[in-house]
């Protein structure tokens, strides 16, 4: 496919609406992280229960377990996560704060060859210190970017976890709805309804990749079915093992 493109505008009014939204936290990814997982996770507990040929009331019984417990797992590691690498973006700030209040020559030098590193040099680079170092906040910034390569803010621990633990529970329970029915065919309606969640959530993940949507969306199913099949061959021999 031809890539003589431009994905956005570059007016001036567009490069200002575009950088303003770029300060904005998305947490579009926590969903994907989450709903992939619900998904893999819930089927393979599915396909599992119905390679030991176990009822549909076993079937409901352990995935929304697994759709509980799982999903808050999920969503406390990545709080933890998340709070973490605010808790490093802070204690690296105080660092620098502290560098600047008793060594401003020092980290003087240090903005002057990164800028150097960058190409800069003579009256430009003298400039270019200036400006950094002119404002502490700005110059607290550019070294956690540069000497560090930490982001000027991270997105809310609470909002990540959650977004993960409702994706988690949105895609997690679609393996389990065709078993309230009780059908002869709700394993098969589980699969295909998964299936679909499985290159839906990997067409979406497209967004971070240069991976073509469709060739996303077919690998995340294609991991999602492994998944499921390996499940489902554990509980098949788990049947024939235990009497």
């Amino acid at each position: 496919m031809s890539r003589n493109f431009l994905e956005h505008e570059h007016t001036r009014q567009a490069i200002a609406d575009r950088l303003a939204s770029s300060t904005k936290h998305n947490y579009l990814r926590d969903f994907v992280y989450g709903g992939i997982d619900g998904a893999v996770t819930t089927f393979a507990v599915v396909a599992g229960t119905i390679g030991a040929e176990l009822p549909p009331r076993i079937v409901i019984i352990l995935g929304t377990a697994n759709l509980i417990a799982d999903g808050f797992s999920m969503a406390a590691s990545n709080f933890l996560g998340t709070r973490t690498e605010l808790e490093e973006l802070n204690r690296v700030r105080e660092i620098e704060a502290r560098h600047i209040r008793l060594d401003p020559d020092g980290e003087r030098e240090e903005v002057r060859q990164i800028y150097e590193a960058k190409g800069f040099r003579g009256v430009e680079l003298d400039r270019v210190v200036e400006l950094v170092t002119a404002d502490e906040e700005r110059w607290i910034d550019t070294m956690r970017a540069e000497e560090y390569g930490l982001p000027r803010e991270i997105r809310s621990p609470f909002r990540a976890a959650s977004v993960t633990f409702a994706a988690f529970v949105v895609c997690g329970i679609v393996p389990l709805l065709p078993f309230v029915a009780v059908t002869d065919r709700s394993f098969l309606f589980a699969s295909i309804m998964t299936g679909v969640v499985f290159f839906l959530i990997g067409s979406v993940k497209a967004k971070w990749s240069t991976t073509p949507w469709g060739r996303s969306g077919s690998e995340t199913l294609a991991i999602g079915g492994t998944a499921a099949g390996l499940a489902y061959l554990a509980g098949a021999l788990i049947r024939d093992i235990v009497p």
